[in-house]
């Protein structure tokens, strides 16, 4: 069926090892030339700062129709404030991020561990305010209470539901059933989240966080179940964001290409990621 997307990209859309790797180390920008590799960008860095209007402007430039930024709402917003009183920071971050138009993919909500059932009234007052004029919003809590299947996480659902709000999966599972021998390894076992899997859509854009392995190939059997759920949701009419993380991210971009490779295989009738550039045969090479 015409019409059927999916959306991949990876944590960042630079990164040192890219260049040279994926494309030339020299001529298109690095954002352009990463949209030509994927679809979708995890945009973290606003979580901490905003960027300048005139940086905006130049991102939608550089990317396709089509192209989606799902940037992390910003840490004065989630984490100091806890979402309360929160009006003229919430203004300034749309407004700055305005220029992106059709770009700009659900705006995603990254609550502090500390956020747990008990603030749920405080969430559902911040989401009944948002504004919505084609604006999409996805909350990731990381809070063990909501990972349960208890009565939180049945009033988190239902909270969301209500508010036409997506909830943002995070797996983390293949990180910590593998090595721990390299820095980024080691990071990576200290600082991500060990959360059960709640493969859940509540709306229309669900999006998935995959956190996986240095190694390529170890990739593949985690994600398999993503695989079948993520086709399904297409097949129901949803359009989802996955994103492929590794500890390092060096072979991040190939491995978001593999999934929608796979999903494609699955469903069927998918939107083909754009085709990149020719270029020398090393510049794929593994």
């Amino acid at each position: 069926m015409a019409g059927r997307s999916l959306a991949v990209g990876c944590a960042q859309w630079t990164h040192k090892a890219w260049p040279g790797r994926y494309w030339p180390e020299r001529g298109r920008s690095e954002l352009s030339a990463y949209a030509t590799w994927c679809n979708a960008v995890e945009g973290n860095t606003t979580f901490y700062a905003l960027p300048s209007t005139l940086s905006v402007q130049r991102w939608r430039a550089e990317t396709p129709e089509g192209f989606r930024f799902c940037f992390k709402v910003s840490r004065s917003i989630t984490h100091d404030r806890r979402l309360r009183d929160t009006s003229e920071l919430l203004e300034t971050f749309i407004e700055r991020l305005a220029p992106l138009g059709d770009r700009l993919g659900p705006l995603w909500i990254q609550l502090p561990a500390t956020f747990g059932p008990d603030d749920l009234g405080t969430l559902d007052r911040f989401l009944a305010d948002v504004p919505r004029d084609g604006l999409r919003w996805g909350v990731e809590v990381r809070n063990a209470a909501f990972e349960a299947e208890g009565s939180a996480e049945r009033q988190l659902h239902d909270l969301l539901h209500s508010r036409d709000v997506d909830r943002v999966l995070i797996d983390t599972r293949a990180v910590f059933a593998g090595p721990r021998e390299t820095p980024a390894e080691i990071e990576a076992w200290e600082r991500k989240p060990r959360l059960r899997v709640r493969p859940v859509a509540l709306g229309p854009h669900p999006m998935v966080r995959f956190i996986g392995r240095t190694d390529p190939d170890a990739n593949p059997p985690w994600w398999k179940p993503w695989v079948d759920k993520v086709a399904a949701w297409i097949a129901e009419g949803r359009e989802p964001l996955v994103f492929i993380h590794t500890p390092d991210n060096v072979v991040a971009p190939d491995l978001c290409r593999r999934f929608h490779g796979e999903v494609g295989a699955a469903v069927g009738g998918l939107a083909p990621l754009p085709e990149p550039p020719a270029t020398d045969e090393q510049l794929h090479m593994f």
